[in-house]
C-alpha cells in the first residue's frame, strides 16, 4: 500500500467524485479509478458506493479514511522534520484529548515555542479519553490531555497545576440558578445528562451518595459540549465540567458548582516507550519552565 494511493483515496473521499478528484490531483480519471479499485482489491473491501450522482464512502470506507488520514499526517510530519536544516527546529506536534479551559496552559507553551521556532506547528484533536489514548498508542498523537477520572499508569504524565470543577450546566431560566451551589438532593428526580464514560458515572455516584444511573438519565455523551446543546432544548441538566459552554452574563446557559465540591485533575500524557521528537521535546520543556514540577 503506497502513500500516493492513500492520498488518491482521501482526495476521492473529500471530493465525492472521481472526476473532481482526478482534476485536483492532475491525473487522468481512468488512472485514478484503477488505483482505487486496486486498493479495494488489496484490502478485500469495498470503500466507495458509486452512482451517477456521487461517490460516497461505505462504512468500511469511513473507517479506512480515518486510518489513511493518520498515516498521511505522520508521513507529512516526518518529511517536514527532515527537510529542516540541522540548526532549525521544525516539525509538527500533535495533541489530543478533552476540551477544557486548562488547555490554555498548553496553548501558552505553544505560543512561547513558536516565538523561538516558527517552523514548529501544532495539530489538535478533540475527543474523549478512549479516543485520545487510541490515537496516541497508534502514533498519531505525541501527547494526550486527560481529565480525571482516568487511569494514566501506562504513560509518562505531567499533572497540570490547574483543575477543572464539576457542576451543573442549565438554562439561564432554570429555577436552580437561584442557588450558588448544587447539592445531591437538588438533582434527585431531575432529568440528567452525563458523560458516557463509566469512570465518570462512578465518581458522580460517589458524590450523590447513590447510584446516579438510577436517576432519570436522558442522554449520555462522549463530548460534553453536545450535552449543553441538549440542555438548551429543555431536555435536562448536564452534570459536567465548567467551561464546556458559555455561561457568563447574557449567555443562554448558567453553571453552578457542586456541593460538596468536586474537582478533576488534568494530566498531560505521552508514551513511555516512544522518544519525543525535537519539536515535541522543546514544547514540553517550555511547558515545564512555566511551572517546574516533576512528572510522575
Amino acid at each position: 500500500m503506497e502513500l500516493r494511493v492513500l492520498r488518491y483515496f482521501l482526495a476521492v473521499a473529500k471530493e465525492g467524485s472521481v472526476s473532481r478528484a482526478a482534476a485536483a490531483l492532475h491525473v487522468t480519471q481512468p488512472t485514478l479509478s484503477r488505483q482505487i479499485m486496486d486498493l479495494e482489491q488489496e484490502l478485500g473491501a469495498q470503500l466507495f458506493r458509486r452512482s451517477s450522482r456521487a461517490t460516497t464512502l461505505t462504512e468500511k470506507g469511513v473507517y479506512f479514511r480515518r486510518r489513511a488520514e493518520e498515516i498521511v499526517a505522520l508521513a507529512d510530519s516526518a518529511q517536514r522534520e527532515f527537510r529542516g536544516a540541522d540548526d532549525q527546529l521544525v516539525g509538527d506536534i500533535a495533541i489530543g484529548g478533552a476540551e477544557t479551559p486548562g488547555f490554555s496552559l498548553l496553548a501558552e507553551a505553544a505560543r512561547r515555542v513558536r516565538e523561538k521556532h516558527p517552523g514548529v506547528h501544532f495539530r489538535l484533536f478533540s475527543g474523549n479519553a478512549n479516543d485520545a489514548a487510541e490515537r496516541m498508542e497508534s502514533g498519531v498523537l505525541d501527547f494526550a490531555l486527560f481529565i480525571d477520572p482516568v487511569d494514566v499508569s501506562l504513560y509518562e504524565t505531567l499533572t497540570l497545576p490547574i483543575k477543572d470543577t464539576w457542576g451543573v450546566v442549565m438554562r439561564r431560566d432554570s429555577p436552580l440558578t437561584r442557588h450558588a451551589r448544587i447539592t445531591p438532593s437538588m438533582l434527585r428526580g431531575k432529568p440528567l445528562l452525563i458523560s458516557s464514560q463509566s469512570q465518570v458515572e462512578s465518581v458522580l455516584s460517589k458524590w450523590m451518595g447513590s447510584d446516579i444511573t438510577k436517576q432519570t438519565i436522558v442522554a449520555r455523551g462522549n463530548l460534553l459540549y453536545n450535552l449543553a446543546l441538549m440542555v438548551q432544548q429543555h431536555l435536562g441538566y448536564a452534570v459536567t465540567l465548567n467551561g464546556i459552554a458559555p455561561t457568563g452574563p447574557g449567555c443562554a446557559f448558567a453553571f453552578r458548582p457542586l456541593s460538596p465540591k468536586l474537582d478533576a485533575s488534568l494530566h498531560l500524557a505521552w508514551l513511555k516507550s516512544r522518544p519525543m521528537s525535537r519539536a515535541a521535546a522543546a514544547w514540553y520543556q517550555c511547558l515545564l519552565a512555566m511551572f517546574p514540577k516533576k512528572h510522575t
